[in-house]
């Protein structure tokens, strides 16, 4: 089995996911479970901007630094979902991608577009005035972890300006996701991920988050 790097792209990860509004227990039990990790992932902050569909489950969206990354959804196996990069772009973005790549993604009615590229701004006011888009402002703050050989984290999370908790643990290995959910005292715990989230807390999902 080969060993997982935080801050390193691998082959696509299974991950537990969760959210709520406190994690104590498991923050705690994370921090003195982990083997010592590199420091620049002890603390990480990030404002971003992910893009929610009404009608769309599978594809992640989300925009940092201007640029635009988008995960697609690759399976569940034993509870356990797997994410996998789809595409990466950068504003401007052209209206070819827009229209053969990012808004297919959304899975709604795609706009009619005018122009050959797009800014972050226009793409965003695109965004803002489909019935079936939101942009949601998301800002990060990360602690890094490695438990069982699992890359690991407790995340501050403001969707729009609301605070939650997030805790996860990754890995092509399930069996080790598994062992690092049962230490963390986290089994049975439902395994929530970003899209399902944000759509929560905005009223997209008529459901809680787990505590």
């Amino acid at each position: 089995m080969s060993e997982l790097t935080i801050g390193e792209i691998s082959k696509p990860r299974f991950e537990f996911r969760t959210f709520g509004q406190d994690f104590t227990e498991a923050a705690e039990r994370m921090a003195r479970l982990s083997v010592p990790v590199p420091e620049k992932v002890w603390r990480r902050e990030s404002d971003e901007i992910y893009i929610m569909s009404r009608t769309n489950d599978l594809n992640n969206t989300k925009i940092r630094d201007g640029k635009m990354d988008v995960k697609s959804y690759v399976q569940t196996v034993d509870g356990l979902e797997q994410w996998d990069p789809k595409l990466k772009a950068e504003f401007p973005i052209s209206k070819v991608q827009l229209e053969q790549e990012i808004f297919p993604a959304f899975m709604v009615e795609q706009p009619a577009l005018a122009k050959d590229s797009y800014s972050f701004e226009e793409f965003i006011a695109i965004i803002d005035a489909h019935p079936d888009l939101q942009a949601v402002k998301i800002h990060k703050e990360r602690f890094g972890y490695m438990v069982n050989n699992t890359i690991c984290e407790v995340a501050n999370v403001l969707v729009n300006g609301a605070r939650l908790v997030s805790v996860n643990s990754e890995s092509t290995e399930l069996d080790d996701i598994h062992t690092t959910v049962k230490d963390l005292h986290l089994a049975g715990v439902e395994n929530i991920n970003y899209l399902q989230a944000i759509k929560r807390v905005i009223g997209m999902k008529n459901l809680p988050l787990a505590n």
